[in-house]
């Protein structure tokens, strides 16, 4: 299966994800990482997986804010996606981005395969471990729900 993977970041904790998954995929999956997105280099007839932080008052970072805009002028009925945010829950606005981003996906008329995967760095202070466990424990229904 070939993956995109869009990262959306301000501190780096999003990135660590990003490339833990890229990691993790490269191995059985043609996997290419977007950190400084846009839709023209992104395949959207692969799955499509974002991992993105929030930032100020419940924003996308500055990194994939554009794409995102440009994303939901689009119509992508082929576009199959799996979300992860990353946030802290003392926050009100706590994985605000990561549900931004579904939004913008499902307005492009995309597919989320899977909730988002909503990651509290509060309780999870190295993030990449659990979303690699997350992504291992879900690729065979995602892999087989893919295009089905």
């Amino acid at each position: 299966m070939n993956i995109e993977i869009v990262v959306g970041s301000v501190l780096g904790a999003s990135e660590y994800v990003a490339e833990a998954l890229e990691q993790t995929l490269q191995d059985e999956h043609t996997v290419k990482y977007h950190f400084q997105p846009t839709v023209e280099a992104v395949n959207f007839d692969n799955l499509l997986i974002v991992v993105t932080s929030t930032h100020g008052a419940g924003d996308l970072p500055d990194n994939i804010q554009a794409f995102a805009d440009h994303l939901s002028e689009l119509n992508l009925s082929k576009l199959q996606a799996l979300v992860i945010g990353l946030g802290d829950s003392s926050y009100d606005t706590f994985c605000e981005g990561a549900s931004k981003m579904a939004q913008v996906i499902e307005k492009a008329n995309g597919k989320l395969l899977l909730p988002i995967f909503q990651i509290d760095v509060l309780h999870h202070p190295i993030p990449e471990d659990i979303a690699v466990n997350w992504l291992q424990k879900n690729l065979s229904y995602v892999v087989s729900q893919f295009n089905s």
